[in-house]
């Protein structure tokens, strides 16, 4: 892993592999290394999986909107001499920044994976509950966040719960939380309270698209990917069995081959070109 310098700020990136450039953008409270399980993936692509500002090994300032950490990400892309548009991925949170990236900077982007989110708006009962849990967190610390969090992180079924490794991952989100200092989580959770809408903004986004989501993720459930799946063009659904909002790390392997077919797809002879060359 090594450190990047960007305009205002310092990203530290995990980057792996070669070929098509393919960014990771992790969950909220999160840091790269809930992609740990996606380092397969570099065997047929350039991984690039970022820690965003104030998360992980970045040092900050803390994020204060979805947009910024968009715009983070394509300057990470230009630091890397990345000059090809790029697929970019994004889980939860990262899902919201990656949406933001394929608005803001469409002729970056080759095409999407959004994984576990959504492109609604919060609804007013979300901000609020957003608000008290930053308030807690700002009182009590990160082990608020964890407490709230991680039982809804994760598959709830009895199949997903003696899932292998369940107990390993459970200790690996609250090892990351707890490591996510305070005013990051704060001011995080504020920008996620105030982001946009984005259901009229991605009608206009034309590169491939795929939707990824936990059958069981309560959190942004399958109908959330549904309603996606009706906004943008051509999309492709796929919903994993017995997993919640972190598909990708409670079913790695699944996730990959699912991911890694997408990806072949996009970069062969046949794949859609990137945005602005329809």
């Amino acid at each position: 892993m090594h450190h990047v310098a960007l305009a205002d700020t310092t990203l530290a990136v995990h980057t792996r592999g070669s070929g098509l450039p393919v960014l990771l953008l992790h969950g909220f409270p999160l840091d790269h290394t809930m992609w740990s399980g996606q380092d397969p993936l570099a065997d047929d692509v350039r991984l690039i999986v970022p820690d965003q500002r104030g998360f992980g090994r970045s040092p900050g300032p803390p994020p204060t909107s979805i947009a910024q950490l968009a715009d983070d990400a394509v300057a990470l892309l230009d630091a890397l001499h990345v000059a090809e548009p790029a697929v970019i991925c994004g889980l939860s949170m990262g899902g919201y920044v990656a949406e933001h990236v394929a608005v803001r900077h469409p002729h970056r982007v080759r095409a999407l994976v959004l994984v576990d989110t959504k492109l609604e708006a919060d609804t007013p009962e979300a901000r609020a509950g957003r608000e008290k849990l930053a308030a807690t967190v700002a009182r009590v610390g990160q082990e608020a966040v964890a407490e709230a969090m991680i039982p809804n992180l994760l598959a709830r079924s009895d199949a997903g719960r003696a899932r292998a490794g369940r107990p390993a991952v459970e200790e690996q989100l609250r090892r990351t939380i707890h490591a996510t200092p305070v005013a990051t989580i704060t001011a995080a959770l504020a920008a996620l309270a105030a982001r946009p809408d984005m259901v009229e903004p991605m009608r206009g986004v034309k590169v491939p698209a795929m939707l990824v989501v936990g059958a069981e993720d309560t959190i942004t459930p399958p109908e959330c990917m549904e309603r996606a799946e009706r906004v943008l063009r051509e999309p492709r659904l796929f919903v994993m069995p017995q997993c919640g909002h972190m598909a990708p790390l409670e079913d790695p392997h699944t996730f990959n081959a699912a991911v890694r077919e997408f990806l072949r797809e996009v970069a062969g002879p046949g794949a859609a070109p990137p945005a602005g060359r329809r």
